[in-house]
């Protein structure tokens, strides 16, 4: 039981810890996706863009 409850603390605190390293190096779509040769002006108030 003891085992049990130790993974359970450690994939709390694993889940946690990288939600904020995920929510610290995530970018919108709009930026993730745009080369040099994409035509991508203003997003606007769509999914894809930030508004």
């Amino acid at each position: 039981m003891k085992t049990f409850l130790a993974a359970l603390v450690f994939a709390t605190i694993a889940a946690v810890g990288m939600s904020f390293v995920l929510n610290t190096v995530q970018q919108s779509s709009s930026v993730a996706f745009t080369t040099s040769g994409a035509r991508v002006g203003d997003p606007g108030n769509n999914l894809l863009g930030p508004g």
